[in-house]
């Protein structure tokens, strides 16, 4: 019995340590806690967008990180044309990761732009910011004008267009006579290195475009509407009134006239055949709305059915809105003009 463990005294098997040594071993095991916490905390930090300093010293240094924008699920050579712009008079807060597409629309005075301009301002995630160019002094030398593009293409420039945080594309009117021309080699390289898409929408009767810009002309100093001149109207009354004014044409120069128009078109479609665009003829967007599908397609926006509310002005038979009609008809005849004479947009 006396061998039997079982009868041993139980503080035989307890190690007692010093007082010391046990403090040492607390200090340890509280500093390897310490280490693991801090490690497991820079961790979830990293994920959440906070960066740790390395050089801890009892104290983190948490600094704050822009989480980039996930990269688009779009074709390589469709990146160029994808942008995430920054304003400085804003914050595009939960829309800052939407990606922007920039545009112009090229085109001349009295084609079709404003009305075309209102459909594509109907749509949510559209911004077309206007004529903004007809100001000359925006487009008094290259700078001036690159300098007026990157506010629009940065979205600063605030219009009754714009759409601000949330907007899908950008973009204005350019006519051809507003500089475009003129520094047609310095914007197509602005054009090509920013990434901006060109719509060109231009009439096929050009002989109903110089109606309208004579009759608008006209208007300017008349004031037909109440004392006021519109170039756009959005009521049938206001349509009848400023058509009821027929012009006369010189048909000295009206061949002359219709060859420089045509003309300006086709070298501005040289000029810009490098960049990516589209080409629209006004007829063809009044006769076919699908063609306004073509153009949400070609800027990468949702579809919708667009609407404006501008009233056609000359309709109908242009008979009916030419003082010397017989004298045009006569001018244009067995030239490459005379299909004019009987369309009807």
């Amino acid at each position: 019995m006396a061998d039997d463990p079982s009868f041993l005294p139980k503080d035989s098997f307890v190690l007692k340590l010093p007082k010391k040594s046990s403090l040492v071993l607390r200090m340890v095991v509280l500093f390897f806690v310490m280490v693991c916490a801090v490690y497991i905390c820079s961790i979830c930090l990293k994920q959440i967008g906070v960066s740790v300093s390395p050089n801890y010293i009892g104290f983190l240094n948490v600094e704050v990180f822009e989480r980039p924008c996930p990269e688009p699920n779009i074709e390589p050579w469709d990146i160029p044309f994808v942008h995430y712009p920054k304003p400085k008079t804003y914050n595009r807060d939960e829309c800052s990761c939407q990606p922007v597409r920039y545009f112009a629309i090229i085109s001349m005075q009295r084609s079709g732009s404003g009305w075309f301009e209102t459909l594509l301002n109907n749509h949510t995630n559209i911004s077309s910011n206007g004529e903004i160019f007809s100001v000359k002094d925006r487009r008094a030398n290259v700078s001036t004008i690159f300098e007026t593009l990157d506010k629009v293409y940065n979205l600063d420039w605030l219009s009754s267009a714009s759409k601000n945080e949330c907007t899908s594309a950008v973009g204005f009117k350019w006519m051809l006579n507003q500089g475009l021309v003129k520094h047609h080699e310095e914007i197509v390289e602005y054009f090509k290195t920013r990434g901006v898409c060109a719509i060109f929408l231009f009439r096929r009767n050009l002989l109903r475009r110089m109606i309208s810009v004579l009759a608008n002309s006209y208007d300017r100093d008349a004031k037909l509407l109440n004392g006021t001149h519109k170039s756009h109207v959005h009521s049938p009354k206001e349509a009848e009134i400023l058509a009821g004014y027929k012009p006369m044409i010189n048909t000295t120069l009206l061949v002359t006239e219709l060859k420089q128009i045509q003309d300006s078109t086709l070298k501005a479609l040289a000029y810009f055949n490098t960049t990516r665009h589209i080409l629209l003829y006004y007829e063809d967007v009044v006769e076919n709305r699908m063609r306004l599908d073509d153009v949400q397609e070609f800027l990468k926006v949702p579809k919708r059915e667009l609407k404006s509310r501008q009233v056609k002005i000359h309709r109908g038979s242009l008979s009916r809105h030419v003082q010397n009609w017989e004298e045009v008809q006569t001018t244009l005849k067995g030239t490459n003009f005379e299909n004019f004479l009987r369309q009807d947009f």
